[in-house]
């Protein structure tokens, strides 16, 4: 008797064969630190393929390269000579991502917007597509020691822009990135990580299952090739990245020495919206974002807020008013005549008409449609409020 064989698992479909393009751009992701606007000047003047043959070729001279300086130079040579692009790029596919370059068709051209500091390439993870995603999103950032009105915001903000159709992007810190993220995932919406890492380095490493569960339903993205360390320029740098990436960036909770202002200051430099969400003016983590408002960003509340500065033009957001109470159903005279009747009564017809300035006879005949109304009632030769109408009347002098 023959035991039936267990079926093995397919085999990984082979990695597409990289461009010369795709390898050169690995490499200096590896040589050139994010956001080097020197290298992208030469990157800009050479292309890819020629400034990294500079590099490796050009011995100790640093002539192809003026005004860069002699030790940025060695820097990117020694880094260039170690890079294992192949190896890297073979890295990232084999956790189902890919890396992009300038031309590919998933490539979001909305980075371009920064010039010579345009990322050199974007390592992804996860199975969306990133230029429609982007086309059609909205950076959530903030503190990472926030509070929990903060958290409860961001989360909220996040689950109704998903409900509404729009990708949220954020940093994947402790605080309000991962609470957008959460808030975007529990809605069951989009959603993007901008690492300052590898994609294959989840950071902080506290969030490991959050990053990996948005690889899963959304997108990681990084700068760096797989198994870099975040460092403290690295998260600056990556900030630039989550702006241009984005329509608007809201920011949910900051200090005045905070990074997430960082990310508002540059998306208002790339003309992008910059709003903030008002906290107490008692909390240090508002000081940061009240900071933004007395400036150019936006004060939003809630997502219609958001939405209408950042979606299609004649998208606006509800008219923002109290209750409507019955009294301000009444037509003017009515009310008019309502407002003359003291709150201490009964008060006789004629003096409730010169208080409110008309004839015995028109109060007499308002009185009447208040009475029928409920608003009123008669006392003798006297008229005096309603308990309904003593408490709406308090209740308006409580909302103005």
């Amino acid at each position: 008797m023959t035991t039936p064989s267990t079926p093995s698992a397919p085999t990984p479909a082979p990695p597409p064969a990289p461009t010369e393009e795709h390898l050169a751009r690995a490499a200096l992701s590896r040589a050139v630190e994010p956001g080097d606007e020197h290298a992208g000047r030469w990157l800009r003047e050479y292309g890819a393929t020629g400034f990294l043959d500079r590099l490796l070729h050009g011995g100790d001279d640093t002539s192809p390269f003026p005004g860069a300086g002699a030790k940025r130079v060695a820097f990117w040579r020694q880094r260039a000579t170690a890079a294992r692009p192949g190896h890297d790029l073979d890295t990232v596919h084999g956790l189902g991502g890919r890396f992009l370059v300038p031309g590919d068709t998933e490539w979001p051209r909305q980075l371009d917007d920064l010039g010579d500091a345009r990322p050199i390439g974007l390592w992804v993870r996860g199975p969306a597509d990133l230029r429609t995603w982007a086309l059609r999103s909205v950076a959530l950032v903030g503190a990472r020691a926030c509070t929990p009105y903060g958290a409860h915001t961001a989360a909220d903000l996040a689950a109704g822009l998903s409900r509404q159709g729009w990708v949220v992007v954020s940093g994947a810190a402790y605080g309000i990135d991962g609470a957008a993220h959460r808030g975007a995932l529990a809605a069951g919406g989009a959603t993007v990580a901008v690492l300052a890492c590898g994609v294959d380095t989840p950071y902080p490493r506290g969030h490991d299952r959050l990053i990996r569960r948005v690889a899963e339903q959304g997108l990681v993205v990084g700068e760096l090739p797989p198994d870099s360390h975040p460092t403290p320029s690295r998260f600056i740098l990556r900030n630039r990245v989550i702006a241009a990436l984005t329509r608007g960036t809201v920011v949910v909770e900051a200090q005045h020495r905070s990074g997430s202002l960082v990310t508002a200051r540059a998306a208002a430099r790339l003309g992008r919206h910059t709003m903030g969400v008002p906290g107490p003016v008692t909390s240090a983590l508002s000081a940061g974002v009240h900071e933004l408002l007395r400036g150019d960003a936006t004060l939003v509340t809630d997502t219609d807020e958001i939405i209408e500065l950042v979606g299609d033009i004649g998208r606006l957001a509800p008219a923002r008013r109290g209750p409507v109470l019955p009294r301000d159903l009444l037509a003017p005279a009515a009310a008019h005549v309502l407002e003359a009747i003291p709150a201490r009564g009964p008060t006789p017809t004629t003096v409730i008409a010169r208080r409110a300035g008309t004839t015995p006879d028109d109060t007499l005949a308002k009185l009447y449609e208040l009475h029928s109304l409920g608003f009123v009632e008669r006392h003798g030769e006297g008229w005096r409020l309603t308990n309904t109408a003593t408490e709406a009347s308090n209740a308006r002098r409580g909302g103005t």
